[in-house]
């Protein structure tokens, strides 16, 4: 039995055994007691981040004050460990009754053993559909097939984050080849910069921020689709470039290798303080970057913001089209199917999450930095208080023209984390790109005899 295994069996015993168990100092429970009824969130929080607290007081707090007869107990984790426990109460058969999730990948236990409810009649009811874009309630787009989640935004999982401050001191300009890219590594490394910092410790962020990006520019439009249809396969020669991409990036020094020992997170403060000319991440960490509003403090200050771009990948020579992204539906908010119909606790957490979709928290998450594209459309982004870099970010949908599958939105988990592990490898120089492909489709053949 593996680890991952061995975690869910356990996690699941105690929580049987202990009920909800709270732990990580995240937690809070808001209200005043009494007959309240309770509603537990399994929160996605970053504790460490830019306006972490503003969030707790905006969001969290403003919710208690206004509504004294809900009280909500809160769990806040992030990462890995966050989706450790989702994947522990689903299994305990004890989910929260509002969760934070994904319309696919970290998601896909939720949505395909349908654990979480239909929201369509709810938002039907409260003619939620004309306050959000088409896409972001398109059923087909979350792996549920229906309504399981209300998403936040519309996310490009890879943004290529550009430092001019670096790029002009080192008497060169923006890449716009991917054969500009690489020659412009030994003139960086000769002034004592790196061409591109992309922390690539954790197994995803390779898969989720670069290399489904790259897959989509060699492989086409919808080439996902025709894989999950049998009519292509991982270990086609276009996949196979695509990962032998990833092979050059670091054989050119494009990427350093050291960056498979590089936590998530550790990236931004070496791109920001100018160690890099270049950095790769979602559009989501931006957010990182800017003011932290209950502190005033700024990884990068405005006054700086204006020589960073935010854009996509350079030109790849080969591939079938470039100017592309891959893109997908953001996180967002769902209740547990365990909830039930009709009740008070089901119309209690269908405010929470009416809430925290709603227009206020959205239009703080994007003053703050915490997404760059609503998925709302009665926002206007033009009236809103934004730092320059947030405006860069909510301007990168216009920076190509090809939104490409997402791979851990695409495949179940028994696909995906091949290829993670895989990417992983092919840095490390332990597999080919064949190999990976290899494994892929193994992965893929494993999961497709079993539907």
């Amino acid at each position: 039995m593996n680890k991952a295994k061995w975690f869910l069996m356990i996690s699941a015993v105690l929580l049987s055994i202990n009920g909800f168990v709270f732990a990580g100092g995240g937690n809070q429970s808001s209200g005043t007691g009494g007959s309240q009824i309770e509603i537990r969130v399994l929160n996605y929080f970053d504790m460490t981040a830019a306006n972490a607290t503003l969030e707790v007081e905006q969001v969290w707090d403003t919710f208690a004050k206004d509504n004294p007869d809900i009280r909500v107990i809160r769990e806040d984790l992030f990462n890995d460990p966050y989706h450790n426990k989702m994947e522990a109460y689903a299994a305990a058969g004890q989910l929260p009754e509002v969760i934070y999730v994904w319309p696919s990948g970290r998601s896909t236990t939720l949505h395909t053993n349908r654990l979480l409810k239909d929201l369509s009649p709810l938002i039907k009811r409260d003619g939620l559909d004309k306050v959000y874009t088409t896409a972001a309630l398109d059923p087909s787009a979350q792996v549920s097939n229906y309504l399981a989640m209300i998403p936040r935004a519309i996310t490009s999982s890879h943004a290529f984050y550009i430092n001019n401050e670096v790029l002009q001191a080192a008497g060169l300009t923006a890449a716009k080849t991917y054969d500009e890219l690489k020659a412009q590594v030994p003139v960086l490394r000769s002034k004592g910069y790196e061409t591109v910092i992309m922390p690539n410790q954790d197994a995803w962020v390779m898969q989720s921020c670069l290399f489904s990006m790259v897959a989509g520019r060699f492989c086409g439009e919808g080439w996902d689709q025709r894989i999950l249809a049998g009519q292509a396969k991982f270990t086609d020669p276009d996949f196979v470039a695509a990962l032998s991409f990833i092979k050059a990036l670091y054989d050119d020094g494009v990427i350093n290798r050291n960056s498979l020992t590089t936590g998530y997170g550790d990236g931004i403060g070496p791109f920001a303080t100018n160690k890099s000319a270049y950095y790769i991440d979602g559009d989501w960490r931006v957010g990182a970057f800017i003011t932290d509003q209950s502190t005033g403090q700024a990884v990068i200050p405005p006054n700086r913001q204006t020589n960073f771009t935010i854009t996509v990948f350079p030109d790849i020579p080969g591939t079938k089209f470039n100017q592309s992204s891959s893109s997908i539906l953001g996180t967002g908010w769902a209740i547990s199917a365990a909830v039930p119909s009709g009740s008070a606790k089901e119309e209690a957490a269908w405010k929470l999450v009416k809430w925290l979709s709603g227009k206020e928290v959205v239009t703080q998450l994007l003053e703050t930095g915490g997404i760059t594209t609503p998925a709302r459309n009665d926002i206007d982004l033009t009236k809103l208080t934004l730092e320059p870099l947030s405006i860069e970010a909510s301007k990168l949908s216009t920076k190509y023209t090809r939104g490409t599958a997402v791979i851990d939105g695409s495949f179940v988990a028994e696909v995906h984390e091949p290829i993670n592990e895989g990417l992983q490898a092919i840095g490390l120089g332990s597999q080919t790109p064949q190999q990976v492909a290899q494994a892929a489709q193994r992965a893929f053949d494993s999961w497709k005899a079993k539907q």
